[in-house]
């Protein structure tokens, strides 16, 4: 592949709260070398919610030398919401690649999922289950072709408004079901997870999307560190329990056992596709998640970690981890990753 890349978390945004309390410049400095002296990571995707962070997070891997994917991941926002938000990341993604820095702007994620307006439901819970065919009114085989409409048509205004402002390549971070026509964009983007109910076809979807004549990027891929995770692909997340009124993590559904080689093999074996299949860039999904630390010794359904598609694990007590002054240590996928892209 030409970019080796992992996705870098700067802060969820949802109803005016953020899912990384604590943003250290210091710290994110450091966490960007560490991604790219020993992940040997060439190209990062730097993603939240507030415009700020991004910038900050983005001169500092620029300043490295990463290739910066400037990644705006709005949630539960209106299209008006979503347009401004993008606007202004699109001004501050070119400040960034006027420092000499090669910077693709992804134009948004997931979006029919995680904001209004596109699938019925009014939080991506409720969108969801009518994904997993839980919702009133059929499953979502009936509205792809309306859904697909929706997505396309404010993607051509959503990208018409980035180029304004914004002089590199642009994508967009899509799921399958999205049908996205990419006629705007310089790079295809999808989100990719490998199930057991698609692992028999999984190269073959990958050779397809490479089919198309642009290049491909897996804008996010990765499991978590509990046994039987790879098997669920995308939903590796279902197990966690949210507080009802603020959405945040609480505890596991169940008890799960750890399983770090798990987590790490599936990065190993999807990687092995992506260069088989020709992809161009991967970000694997990623790098830290905060708000799912690791609590060994109590509970176990309160050890969040074992839910994380961190490749490390947050410490709970925020004490210093194998690197002195950040508070997580490597996983099993955080050596799997940089044999994968350092060999």
């Amino acid at each position: 592949m030409r970019a080796k890349g992992i996705s870098y978390d700067t802060g969820f945004v949802r109803d005016g709260t953020t899912s990384r309390e604590r943003f250290d410049p210091d710290v994110v400095r450091r966490e960007l070398t560490v991604i790219r002296d020993d992940l040997h990571c060439t190209a990062v995707r730097v993603i939240g919610g507030d415009p700020e962070r991004l910038e900050l997070a983005a001169t500092c891997a620029a300043d490295l030398g990463l290739e910066v994917w400037f990644s705006p991941y709005p949630l539960e926002l209106t299209a008006d919401e979503m347009l401004a938000l993008f606007a202004d990341c699109a001004e501050r993604a070119e400040r960034v690649r006027g420092r000499g820095a090669e910077v693709v702007f992804v134009t948004g994620a997931e979006l029919s999922l995680m904001n209004k307006g596109f699938l019925p439901g009014a939080t991506q819970e409720d969108r969801l289950a009518l994904l997993l065919g839980q919702g009133e009114g059929g499953g979502v085989a009936e509205r792809v072709g309306e859904v697909s409409a929706r997505v396309n048509d404010f993607l051509a205004t959503a990208a018409a408004l980035v180029r304004e402002r914004f002089g590199g390549r642009i994508t967009y971070a899509a799921i399958p079901l999205e049908r996205v026509d990419w006629t705007p964009f310089d790079i295809v983007g999808v989100d990719l997870y490998r199930s057991a109910e698609v692992a028999d076809r999984f190269s073959a979807g990958v050779r397809a999307l490479v089919a198309q004549g642009k290049p491909v990027a897996i804008t996010e891929f990765g499991t978590a560190a509990y046994r039987g995770a790879g098997d669920r692909g995308g939903r590796v997340l279902e197990v966690v329990e949210h507080d009802s009124d603020t959405g945040a993590p609480v505890r596991l559904d169940a008890e799960y056992a750890r399983d770090e080689q798990g987590q790490a093999t599936y990065l190993r074996e999807l990687l092995e596709v992506f260069d088989a299949e020709g992809v161009d860039s991967a970000f694997v999904f990623l790098f830290a998640l905060e708000s799912f630390p690791h609590r060994p010794g109590g509970d176990p359904r309160d050890d969040l970690d074992l839910a994380s598609p961190g490749i490390v694990k947050v410490l709970a007590d925020h004490r210093d981890g194998a690197h002195p002054g950040l508070p997580w240590e490597p996983k099993a996928a955080f050596a799997a990753l940089a044999e994968h892209y350092g060999g």
